[in-house]
């Protein structure tokens, strides 16, 4: 019998679903992605050894430079709980009479990071979040006749608290490594007003200090092994 031949059909595909797709996964990345706010001063934290990765989220930071200026942030874990940086900053405003509008604290809650004394955060406050990066703060006083830092831990963790006491929160504090002993002293010294005793230091997460004891004595690890 004589063969039948069948004819040849394109192989061509139509791109356009998978097009469709792209745009909608990129869409995705570029809504749900968060980046990093610019820092209101640069900090070199020191090395460490630990591999433990801190919780930046339901958390408290301090962060202090190499001249000894102090930072005051907090963030949230879920978007149900972003009710607490404005009951936080309403507690103060009040405590403190610092007569902000809404809209300045509207501000703090989108950008929680502030190092000035009360008497210059309404002023901070009152620029816009976008341009209040660029300006150069003098860092929240923490001396022993004047430690401001210990009302903001304060009121942050009664106002954490208060939202839900079954919430972990995570107390962190981000050093520059050549900070003088002061600074640090300053906000341990705020830490313990508010009686809060566990805390967690930032540092950079690299290898083992070259020359250090412990260096050595994964040196002489390696060596047995081989």
């Amino acid at each position: 019998m004589p063969s039948v031949k069948l004819p040849r059909k394109s192989t061509a595909t139509d791109m356009t679903p998978f097009v469709d797709v792209a745009f909608l996964i990129l869409s995705f990345f570029m809504l749900a992605t968060k980046f990093k706010p610019p820092q209101p001063a640069e900090i070199t934290t020191p090395r460490s050894v630990s591999s433990d990765m801190l919780k930046e989220e339901n958390a408290v930071l301090v962060e202090f430079d190499s001249t000894g200026r102090v930072f005051f942030s907090m963030s949230v874990k879920k978007v149900e709980d972003e009710q607490v940086k404005r009951k936080t900053i309403e507690r103060l405003n009040k405590t403190r009479n610092l007569g902000l509008t809404s809209k300045e604290i509207t501000n703090f809650e989108r950008s929680t990071v502030v190092g000035v004394p009360f008497n210059q955060l309404k002023s901070l406050l009152g620029e816009p979040v976008e341009t209040r990066n660029s300006i150069k703060q003098s860092g929240i006083p923490t001396d022993s006749t004047n430690n401001e830092l210990a009302e903001w831990i304060g009121a942050a963790k009664t106002t954490f608290f208060e939202h839900n006491p079954d919430m972990r929160v995570y107390y962190m504090i981000k050093g520059d490594n050549e900070a003088k002993y002061p600074s640090f002293n300053g906000i341990i010294e705020a830490m313990r007003k508010n009686d809060q005793f566990s805390y967690k230091l930032v540092t950079d997460p690299k290898s083992v200090p070259t020359g250090s004891e412990l260096y050595r004595i994964r040196e002489a690890d390696k060596a047995r092994s081989k």
